[in-house]
This record gives structure tokens, C-alpha cells and sequence, in this order.
């Protein structure tokens, strides 16, 4: 195991050392390394870490085994490590095979290559170097494969299927392995890229109660995250809870709005816009009716930590197995959501999922139960918030600046959800985006070195 990275550990212990408040210096690397290190953290940075709720660090503390000083390390690090990784995939292009933490405390980053050439690239950022066959190109190529020639068959028997970086391989995990055989024989994806696992459940969508805070429409499901469009509120939640026209109530069984637009299967999205009555703040209900901060949407790299709330299981906190994932419910697959190891059971669906303070995704389904373990499937909030052109509420405003408005000094725009490796002009410089996330005011890419890169 590598030691910390050594402004990883001072940010570390910058952040125990402070009352209630987590201190982190800015990423390392080329893009903070001409930065003034007195002119404190990146608010990217600082809202991945500061803003956390007491209640994830509880959950962090009881579900993953963590002392309160590891878990505040852990988030420290885990934000660090998104940077690193993100930079690590624009050096090295094509040769990228994937990045992803562990350890107790996630102060080991693990960048993978395909050419060994790249190693010194890798550890000069602190991260540990592991060279594969197979670069993360070409696994998403071999996944896009079998979710084509997913449409054609029945594949119930064969139901999940991921691009698993640790293992540079795609996993496909089967009741039965000639259902695997299947998929992988009619997508024409060779044996060397797959992987495949036993699987002894069948995922299925969480529908009848509710996580978070429960609504009504028919049955109960839960808001994942508060949002707004322009001068309309309203809320992100899992597709399958309903579909454009369903109208809904709210926790106490006011009338409250409708859904505005919903995709499942395919994706497990939607969006219900609320009336007057109803306002959308920048909280998910925590463990006791507490509130919990939601301070952005930066994604969470494989092996971090990420909590969710439900109300029928309350707070329980994991980690991240694997993005990019397809799972196969009785209604369809669905491509695109991330795999994770929190648990959940039926009535949690829709429900938010969160890391430290960034809004990670809904809850979409699962496997198993919060007694005996189980996984969970929850739709990623960006893509989301992409497709129906939302905005996230936020701790820090995170305000809808209007459609098509770009902001002063180049094409950066708030509001806008950026995915790694995207371009941006702003000041006259040209930057890269290292983290997928919904762009907010103050997060301009000069202030925000952990989630941009002067290209």
C-alpha cells in the first residue's frame, strides 16, 4: 500500500484538527500545483467535504466500520482522489483503463494503463500504477455491445452486466451461465474482456414506499433531490414511479404536482414539478428527520464511500462497486446506473443517494435486504439532470441562470452539466473537466482546480 499523498494527509489532518470543520488543500497536480496554497480550498473541494451532514458521518461510522476521524480522512481523500483520477484520464487518453480507491480511509488511488510507459505519469500524482490488456475504451465498447444485442434477447437469466475496472474486464453476473454465453455470443464480444459471476438474485425496482420524504401517486415513492427548472420547483425521482401526467401528493397527502416527464426502462428517471404550496430546498432527510446539506453533484470514483436515505430502512451507508452498470429488471434493463454495496429494501426506491455532500444518484433497485446484505442500482442524479435540463438545488444557491445564457468571459456556463473530459472557454483560457458535475455559481473553472484542468 502507498502512503498518503502528502497533501492528502495534510489536508487530513488539517481536518481533524478543526472544530466541526474539514480543511482540504487544493488537488495536486499541475492544475493546484501554481496555485497560492494560502489562498485556502477550491469551493468544489470544500463543498465535497465541508458541508457533510453529521448524520452521513454517523452512517459512514456505523455501516462501514469507520472511526469519526476515518471517516472525515476518508471523505478528505475520496475528493482528492476524484481530481487525481480525473487529470490522470486527460495524460494519459487512451491508454486510461480506469482509477478507483481503497482502504479503510481511501487513501490509495489505483489509476490502471495499457502501456507501462505511463507509470512514472501515474505515480508522480501519488497513485498507485497497474498496468492491464484492456483500456476502459475498449471495455465501454464491449458493454455498448452486449446493451445492443441486450434488446434482442431475454435476459432476466443474465440480468446484470458492468464494466468493472478493478478487474479490467466486463462482468456479467447470471443465474444461469448459458444466459451469459448467450449475451456475450450475440454481441460478438470476445471471452478475453468478459467475466462472468454466479448471481442467485433477481433485481427488481424498489416501488411501494418511500425514501427520503415519501410521496403519493397511486402507490408511495420517494424524492430523490429538490430541483428547478427556470421559476418552476420541483423534484428528481426514479422513472418507474410514474410516468408524464401522474399526479402526486406529498408526504401529508396535500395535492402537490405531476410528473413532467419519465423514462423506464431504458433509464429510471423522471421529474415531478410542484405547485405553489411546495418548496424546493437543498436537503435530504437524514437518519431522525434531520436534514442533510447537498452541496453539488460531482461523481464518486469506484471504491468511495455514499450513503442513502430511505424510509423504510432509514440511513445505511456503502461503497461504489461499479458505474456504467446494465441491470435487467421483469419490466426491462436499464443501462447506465452505478452498482452499489448499500443496502435497501422495497419502499426506498427513488430515494436520494449521496457522497459527503454531492448528490450522487435515485434510488432505482436492488437485490437482497438490509438484514442479510444486498446490492443496489441508483440512476446517476447528472445524467438526469442533463436529460431534462434541471438544475440542482444546493446549499450554495445553485440557481437555474437561464437556458442558453452563457456566462461573462467565455462558453462555462452555471447550471450546465459537464462530463469528463469536456472543453470550456473562460477568461480567454481553454479548461478541461476532470469530474462529471452540474456547473453552480462560484465553481468557475480558474476557482474549481479539482474539477477543472487549464487545458
Amino acid at each position: 500500500m502507498l502512503p498518503t499523498h502528502p497533501r492528502r494527509a495534510a489536508a487530513a489532518c488539517a481536518a481533524l484538527a478543526a472544530a466541526g470543520a474539514l480543511v482540504l488543500a487544493g488537488a495536486p497536480g499541475s492544475a493546484s500545483a501554481q496555485a497560492d496554497p494560502a489562498a485556502g480550498p477550491s469551493p468544489a473541494v470544500s463543498a465535497a467535504v465541508d458541508a457533510t451532514s453529521p448524520q452521513v458521518l454517523s452512517a459512514m461510522r456505523r455501516d462501514l466500520g469507520l472511526t469519526s476521524a476515518q471517516a472525515k480522512a476518508r471523505l478528505v481523500n475520496e475528493a482528492e482522489a476524484g481530481a487525481d483520477a480525473g487529470a490522470l484520464r486527460a495524460a494519459l487518453g487512451g491508454d486510461f483503463a480506469g482509477a478507483w480507491v481503497r482502504g479503510a480511509t481511501s487513501r490509495t488511488l489505483t489509476v490502471a494503463t495499457t502501456d507501462s510507459a505511463d507509470v512514472p505519469v501515474i505515480e508522480a500524482r501519488g497513485a498507485r500504477a497497474l498496468v492491464v490488456p484492456h483500456s476502459l475504451g475498449d471495455l465501454d465498447a464491449a458493454k455498448a455491445r452486449l446493451d445492443r444485442a441486450a434488446k434482442r434477447l431475454d435476459t432476466r437469466d443474465a440480468p446484470v452486466w458492468y464494466v468493472d475496472v478493478r478487474s479490467n474486464a466486463v462482468v456479467i453476473r447470471a443465474v444461469r451461465a448459458s444466459a451469459a454465453e448467450s449475451l456475450t455470443s450475440a454481441a460478438g464480444v470476445g471471452s478475453a474482456l468478459v467475466r462472468v459471476e454466479r448471481a442467485t438474485a433477481r433485481p427488481k425496482p424498489l416501488y411501494d414506499l418511500v425514501g427520503g420524504e415519501a410521496y403519493y401517486m397511486g402507490g408511495r415513492c420517494s424524492i430523490g433531490f429538490p430541483v428547478t427548472k427556470g421559476t418552476q420547483q420541483g423534484f428528481a425521482t426514479a422513472g418507474h414511479c410514474g410516468r408524464a401526467g401522474t399526479a402526486t401528493s406529498g408526504y401529508n397527502q396535500v395535492a402537490q404536482g405531476s410528473f413532467q416527464a419519465s423514462i423506464f426502462p431504458g433509464k429510471d428517471m423522471a421529474w415531478v414539478a410542484t405547485n405553489s404550496q411546495w418548496t424546493a430546498t437543498p436537503y435530504v432527510k437524514g437518519q431522525g428527520g434531520a436534514r442533510v446539506g447537498v452541496g453539488g453533484s460531482t461523481q464518486s470514483p469506484v471504491g468511495a464511500s455514499i450513503c442513502r436515505s430511505g424510509s423504510t430502512t432509514g440511513w445505511h451507508c456503502g461503497t461504489v462497486s461499479q458505474h456504467n452498470t446494465s441491470v435487467t429488471y421483469p419490466e426491462g434493463t436499464i443501462s447506465g446506473v452505478t452498482r452499489t454495496t448499500v443496502c435497501a429494501e422495497p419502499g426506498d426506491s427513488g430515494g436520494s443517494y449521496i457522497s459527503g455532500s454531492q448528490a450522487q444518484g435515485v434510488t432505482s433497485g436492488g437485490s437482497g435486504d438490509c438484514r442479510s446484505g444486498g446490492e443496489t442500482f441508483h440512476q446517476p442524479i447528472n445524467p438526469l439532470l442533463q436529460q431534462f435540463g434541471l438544475t440542482l438545488k444546493t446549499t450554495g444557491g445553485g440557481e437555474d441562470p437561464g437556458p442558453g445564457e452563457p456566462e461573462p468571459g467565455g462558453t462555462w456556463a452555471a447550471g450546465k452539466v459537464y462530463a469528463a473530459g469536456d472543453s470550456v472557454t473562460y477568461g480567454g483560457a481553454t479548461f478541461r473537466c476532470l469530474q462529471g458535475h452540474q456547473a453552480q455559481p462560484g465553481w468557475e473553472p480558474p476557482n474549481t482546480p479539482a474539477l477543472w484542468q487549464r487545458a
